[in-house]
């Protein structure tokens, strides 16, 4: 690939990504005036993505808002302790790097042929939300995409009976910030292919030994096939998910299944009769 092609690929799909994440922090009212969001990097491809969109667009916005990044260091053994701060470092971004050794926890309590990542997730998770609330962060930014979205949907589908997803913003469970995920318009491919062209130092998460989560690796398998015989089709997925009719569905606490009731015209009076429709 020539210099020329090269940096017309990347701009184009910068293009693209800042227009989608532009349009979900939109859309959803992510990023507020005045602002400070904590933007979680794990040193995987979505969250270099995401801090590199959302660096650019701070440029741009009409509002003033404020990034910092941050990384936890869970004591996974073969971390590359360097890499975040090198690159953060030629960033106009203050940071910090956490250091808990979650990484033993896990060990101890995961038997050693379950995946650890649910749990691992857990640990961090409530690592990161206390952070914020030290900073004073208003908002938490973390790197799920679209594809991400419609895995968990089916997820919850296929393995707990429920039909949930992931939002594109929501409030934490103890109540004291909102999480939000300015990727969630944006597709898997184009991520990774931004990544690639532009060369982000990735951190792999494999250094714990831990299997593959299989289930959501079925499911994105199944989605893989369903796109690729029928193009389009996670997109339609996705965009279900914004367009839902809960008269339509069967949940009792969103729509008042038990009052419904109708009017039929009586042949014999010629007057309205309510018939009961359950």
């Amino acid at each position: 690939m020539t210099t020329s092609d090269h940096r017309f690929k990347l701009n184009r799909l910068r293009k693209n990504l800042r227009r989608e994440v532009g349009s979900a922090i939109s859309d959803f009212n992510m990023i507020e005036e005045g602002d400070l969001v904590m933007v979680c990097l794990s040193g995987g491809k979505d969250s270099f993505v995401m801090l590199d969109i959302l660096l650019n667009l701070k440029q741009h916005a009409p509002i003033k808002f404020q990034l910092h990044a941050v990384n936890l260091d869970q004591k996974q053994p073969g971390f590359p302790k360097k890499v975040l701060p090198d690159y953060l470092d030629k960033l106009d971004i203050t940071y910090e790097v956490i250091e808990r050794d979650t990484y033993s926890i896990v060990k101890e309590k995961i038997p050693e042929n379950k995946t650890y990542c649910g749990l691992c997730s857990r640990l961090r998770r409530g690592i990161l939300y206390n952070h914020a609330e030290t900073i004073g962060a208003d908002k938490i930014a973390l790197g799920h995409h679209r594809d991400d979205i419609v895995e968990t949907l089916f997820l919850n589908m296929f393995y707990g009976g429920r039909l949930k997803a992931m939002p594109p913003k929501l409030l934490s469970d103890d109540g004291r910030k909102v999480v939000i995920r300015p990727l969630a318009y944006c597709k898997e491919a184009e991520i990774s292919r931004y990544a690639n062209l532009t060369k982000f130092p990735i951190i792999p998460c494999n250094l714990c030994g831990s299997q593959d989560n299989l289930q959501r690796q079925a499911i994105k398998a199944m989605l893989f096939e369903w796109n690729k015989r029928h193009p389009g089709r996670v997109e339609s997925i996705f965009r279900s998910i914004s367009n839902v009719c809960p008269s339509q569905l069967a949940d009792t606490s969103l729509f008042d299944f038990n009052s419904l009731r109708g009017t039929n015209k009586s042949a014999s009076t010629g007057g309205l009769k309510l018939v009961e429709l359950v």
